[in-house]
């Protein structure tokens, strides 16, 4: 399959069904993923995203890799396995906060290796500024598959991406769990991470913000964001950190996919700014405090819009900007 624009970012990981709870007891049916939202919300930014990770031949997946397509996410394996789509059921707490469990054995989107994703990835390598993964890709379980593929990108002088996402509650062995995380995270050039992550991670620190610099101090990260909910979000760099939070009034609906378009937005806007077609770490490298401030207002922005929508509706750059424009976000500088 073929897409106008060059790819600009690959990513891996899951692509499963949220069975969302309703109020009246049923469970509605619902596109999703973390690492699938995040596909979706790269490509709706306008960025030319590779997703390596195959799709099953089942209902469930042909609409999964028909959406895909239709949000102009190109697929490295275009050609349906026969393992079974990954299934989610998902709570939500009177706050639209989800809770999840999976069901994910022997699943279509877990019929990947490390040297498949290396090989479809260097057919881009003159294109591809950064790679991503998170979420469910960190289980220990699957660590063999993606550990060694980020490692070798890296080596490759890729930006890496992890979006930890974490997903405690379902892993079966959470020191195992844990120690994989960090491994990731050590990897990383860019790390999104929420308070609830750091939290399950036991990261030393009084408060979110104390965790997330405990984090930049002993990883080579570049850039983490740290999302707080309703509470806003912060840039940590290596000169300098940087607030914002939404001042608009949200009608929320749930929010479902709300951290996956936070983190296209960041990305895409920090593409932006990357006009020589290098590996994003060129920009990180170089990033001023205007233009971490921009990044994350427009990161808000994405976010802001996600959770106005039922399961993950990604904003198109357009709106997000747009957003951005009209709803100026409060934000604060803090000197490194």
């Amino acid at each position: 399959m073929t897409n106008a624009l060059p790819m600009r970012v690959a990513i891996a990981g899951e692509a499963l069904i949220d069975f969302i709870s309703e109020a009246d007891g049923r469970f509605n049916p619902c596109l999703g993923g973390a690492v699938y939202n995040l596909a979706r919300a790269l490509s709706r930014q306008g960025l030319g995203t590779l997703y390596l990770n195959p799709f099953s031949s089942d209902k469930l997946g042909q609409a999964l890799m028909q959406q895909m397509v239709n949000d102009g996410v190109v697929l490295s394996q275009p050609v349906p396995v026969q393992a079974v789509t990954s299934l989610a059921v998902v709570n939500l707490n009177e706050d639209g906060h989800p809770n999840y469990a999976f069901y994910r054995d022997g699943v279509a989107d877990r019929q990947v290796t490390a040297s498949q994703m290396a090989t479809d990835c260097s057919s881009h390598a003159h294109s591809i500024e950064f790679v991503c993964t998170g979420a469910l890709a960190l289980d220990a379980r699957d660590q063999h598959v993606y550990l060694p593929w980020l490692v070798q990108q890296k080596q490759a002088g890729q930006c890496v991406v992890v979006d930890a996402n974490l997903r405690p509650s379902v892993m079966p062995d959470l020191p195992a769990y844990q120690r994989c995380v960090h491994a990731f995270l050590d990897v990383a050039d860019i790390i999104k991470v929420s308070d609830e992550d750091l939290l399950a991670l036991n990261v030393p620190g009084e408060t979110p913000l104390a965790q997330a610099r405990h984090v930049m101090q002993t990883t080579q990260a570049k850039l983490i964001a740290l999302t707080m909910g309703a509470n806003g979000a912060w840039l940590l760099t290596r000169h300098g950190e940087y607030f914002a939070h939404e001042t608009a009034r949200l009608n929320i609906i749930d929010t479902v996919g709300a951290g996956d378009s936070f983190l296209a937005g960041l990305l895409a806007a920090l593409a932006s700014l990357n006009t020589a077609g290098h590996s994003l770490n060129h920009v990180l490298a170089k990033l001023t405090p205007e233009q971490a401030q921009m990044a994350l207002g427009h990161a808000i922005a994405s976010a802001s819009l996600c959770v106005q929508e039922r399961g993950c509706i990604p904003p198109t750059w357009i709106q997000a900007q747009q957003w951005a424009e009209q709803h100026r976000s409060v934000q604060a500088t803090v000197a490194a």
